[in-house]
C-alpha cells in the first residue's frame, strides 16, 4: 500500500470521498441527533448497512448493491400486499413482501 499525500480540506483532492461525506451529511446527519462519539459511530454503522444493502443507486441502474453483487433477495412486494421495513431508526423506509 502506498501513502498518497494531499492538501487537507481541498475538495478536489478526493472527489469520491467528498461526495460520500456530502451524501452522509445531507441524507442522514442533517436529520438525526447524536449524543456522543459512540452514538454517532453506532448510527453511522446503521447508515452504512442501509446504504450498502437497501438504498438504490443511480450508478447501478436503480438497483441496490446487494442485487448487483448477487446476494439472495427477499421476494418482491406485490402492490396488493406489502409492508414497510425501516432503516436508520425509521428515517428511511423500503417496501417488502408481506
Amino acid at each position: 500500500m502506498d501513502e498518497i499525500k494531499t492538501v487537507p480540506y481541498t475538495p478536489r483532492s478526493h472527489p469520491f470521498i467528498e461526495r460520500l461525506i456530502g451524501t452522509i451529511r445531507r441524507e442522514y446527519l442533517d436529520h438525526v441527533f447524536f449524543w456522543n462519539a459512540r452514538d454517532l459511530e453506532r448510527k453511522l454503522v446503521d447508515f452504512r448497512r442501509y446504504y450498502n444493502q437497501a438504498r438504490v443507486h443511480q450508478s447501478l441502474g436503480g438497483n441496490t448493491p446487494s442485487v448487483v453483487s448477487g446476494e439472495s433477495q427477499p421476494p418482491r412486494a406485490e402492490l396488493s400486499t406489502y409492508s414497510w421495513t425501516s432503516h436508520c431508526n425509521g428515517l428511511f423506509h423500503t417496501p417488502i413482501a408481506a
